[in-house]
């Protein structure tokens, strides 16, 4: 691909590249990453803290860290902390009340924790195609695919952009069946002024290793019915009532199979530190996100996903441009110590997930052209014109 403002006409107009010692390379050591753990420096107290203390499973923290995220992100909804954002998944997916046979209608594009829990359940997954704008699920295909058998719709805020949720919701309501957004790319991002987390019947997010805040490992479940949290509580305990067990009343019985889905205190206190760092966390990520769009304003042969909306935020967790020649581009990144990778990939090209499927045209045309670049706290805006200024000098 050739950028003319970083390549010169020569000999009846035949572009030629420029040597590419024009553009410097980095130290031998250094590099830039494509993620790197947010860790804030409180998170060391808080965790020792903990580690002093008389807890360090499920405790006294976990239940802070909840209401936290309540006061910071919800309005009414509750907020129940898990051990991982799968286990978030599937414990939304067991309220919905999906079972073996029922059919739910999941991104083909998002990482494959979305839809694995429905191989547990015996759940058949509808695979919806992508919107090629914004790679989030393709609100007409949804609407294509619903039906009387349809138990459930999930969606994916790819990247950390708000699916269209007016729309979703409409068919949801229509059939009246939940709908289950996965927000692991999304914390901090709105749509329509309302948090993601609060819009939906159950909301997901993840606090694995390199999502905007980190619990080490770890995942939060929204819910917007009340009736439904203390059955919340019971599944991600081994189906048993810790609040009746801990007042000493044996006599409670398990008739549900529950898992050990539980947060721990540990990861809670990390939870805790990072909220309290979170709107200077979001904002910087935002702003390289910004300084991404600014610097591939106006290039035609590079598109970033995620931008043009006016009606909700983006969380900035990636950023991901569409490329001709993705391979040879991200072979002149990894020559510039620039990592660059795909991240996730078509779900349907799993075998577990039965195999590749034919009637999702607008994810066959971006297959073999989207690519993530770095985007994280360690990074610099002059990180951002330094990859900018590799990717425009051709690949």
């Amino acid at each position: 691909m050739f950028f003319g403002s970083y390549y010169t006409c020569e000999n009846e107009g035949v572009m030629r590249e420029k040597s590419m010692n024009e553009l410097p390379l980095m130290d031998e050591n250094e590099g830039i990453v494509l993620f790197y753990p947010n860790v804030p420096e409180n998170a060391l107290e808080e965790v020792s803290k903990v580690l002093h203390s008389r807890w360090i499973g499920q405790g006294p923290r976990v239940v802070a860290f909840e209401k936290e995220f309540e006061t910071r992100f919800l309005t009414n909804n509750t907020a129940l902390a898990v051990g991982s954002g799968t286990d978030a998944l599937h414990l939304s997916y067991i309220l919905a009340g999906i079972g073996p046979g029922d059919e739910v209608i999941a991104p083909v594009f998002t990482c494959t924790a979305t839809n694995i829990p429905f191989l547990y359940m015996g759940a058949k997954i509808r695979f919806a195609d992508i919107d090629p704008e914004t790679l989030n699920i393709n609100v007409d295909h949804v609407r294509q695919l619903v039906n009387t058998k349809t138990k459930a719709i999930v969606c994916v805020h790819y990247a950390g952009l708000p699916c269209n949720m007016d729309e979703l919701l409409k068919i949801s309501r229509e059939y009246n069946i939940p709908l289950i957004d996965d927000a692991a790319h999304a914390l901090g991002a709105t749509y329509k002024g309302q948090n993601i987390g609060e819009i939906t019947d159950f909301s997901v997010f993840s606090f694995q290793a390199i999502k905007h805040i980190t619990t080490g490992d770890g995942g939060m479940i929204t819910l917007k019915n009340r009736d439904l949290v203390e059955k919340a509580k019971r599944i991600r305990w081994f189906g048993i009532d810790r609040s009746a067990k801990q007042n000493g009343h044996w006599e409670n019985d398990i008739y549900e199979v529950g898992y050990k889905y539980q947060m721990n205190d540990i990861a809670a206190a990390l939870g805790l530190a990072a909220l309290a760092k979170f709107d200077e966390t979001l904002k910087y990520r935002q702003q390289l996100f910004s300084e991404y769009e600014k610097q591939f304003s106006g290039i035609d042969d590079i598109k970033l996903i995620g931008t043009g909306l006016t009606d909700r935020t983006h969380a900035s967790w990636l950023c991901t441009v569409l490329v001709e020649k993705r391979h040879d581009l991200m072979n002149k990144l990894r020559s510039f110590k620039i990592e660059s990778s795909q991240v996730h990939y078509r779900n349907d090209r799993y075998t577990v997930f039965g195999g590749r499927r034919s009637d999702l045209p607008n994810m066959d045309m971006v297959e073999d052209k989207y690519l993530v670049l770095p985007l994280h706290g360690k990074m610099k805006p002059t990180d951002v014109e330094y990859i900018s200024k590799v990717i425009k000098s051709g690949w």
